[in-house]
């Protein structure tokens, strides 16, 4: 029986400006996407009697609702395949912590079955499936750290420092259509062009609501703000993980040490490719 098994990286949005809305209520964006080196691990073994099977159910998350799942049936759907997947995912990444973590496992099942059912499909073709899915879904495919703009789809590689993250976790769930929908939110910063521009003059429209409503995210957001030697302080997405860059390993590593007792995160690697990344 043939079985793949792959990494699904966690991102971070270095900032996120809110620049304009579109008609249909979507949000458009400017944000930079930095993929990091802290992974949910995906495998996937191959069916022949067309069926989709989650073999890890996620706690909360019906199955036909999974992002896996749906990734799946669609890329089945629209190729035509008769082959179908058992799927064993192992979760790491916090879900509803703005890190990507359901949207890079969609990205990593598209990527993976594409090879497992023989479809070779290029990037393009799964770029679209993938916007099907979710906003943050193609940057995973497309597997470079990139500047994106629209609705998160228009995606330009950048050449990124290499740092190290240490991201912390409140104990809370943030839904990204209730930040959205928030009347305090500002939808007018004004946008930025690339290139030139600088990633340490971006900020998070979203944080201010969320550290309003969320009084976890914002204590530890302060923590991180008052350290030494980061060159960013600021809220993934639209929450609730908060992370600071800091140049080496050993500074990131101390700053974790000193992390409250209350309070969890982990550090990581900021990655110059997803792990699945092929040049075209």
């Amino acid at each position: 029986m043939t079985t793949l098994t792959f990494p699904a990286p966690a991102k971070l949005n270095l900032f996120l400006h809110v620049v304009g809305r579109r008609q249909d209520g979507y949000h458009l964006l400017q944000t930079v996407f930095r993929l990091l080196d802290f992974s949910d691990e995906l495998s996937f073994t191959l069916r022949d009697d067309g069926l989709v099977n989650l073999v890890t159910p996620v706690d909360g998350i019906p199955e036909d609702q999974d992002l896996c799942v749906r990734a799946a049936k669609l890329l089945r759907s629209r190729s035509g395949t008769t082959m179908g997947v058992d799927i064993a995912l192992k979760k790491r990444i916090p879900m509803g912590g703005g890190l990507g973590g359901g949207s890079s496992d969609a990205a990593t099942t598209l990527m993976a079955l594409n090879q497992l059912w023989n479809l070779n499909w290029d990037k393009a073709k799964l770029l679209e499936l993938g916007l099907q899915l979710g906003a943050d879904v193609p940057v995973f495919i497309f597997g470079q750290n990139a500047f994106a703009e629209g609705i998160g789809e228009k995606l330009s590689a950048v050449q990124l420092p290499a740092a190290w993250y240490l991201v912390l976790i409140p104990p809370v769930h943030v839904s990204t259509a209730e930040i959205f929908s928030n009347k305090e939110l500002t939808r007018n910063t004004i946008p930025i062009k690339i290139p030139p521009f600088s990633i340490w003059q971006g900020h998070n429209d979203l944080e201010q609501v969320v550290c309003s409503l969320y009084p976890e995210v914002s204590r530890r957001l302060k923590w991180l703000k008052q350290l030494e030697n980061t060159t960013i302080a600021a809220m993934s997405g639209s929450g609730a993980c908060v992370f600071a860059e800091f140049a080496s390993e050993s500074e990131a590593n101390d700053a974790h040490k000193r992390i409250p007792a209350d309070m969890t995160g982990f550090v990581s690697r900021g990655l110059e490719y997803h792990p699945m990344y092929k040049p075209e």
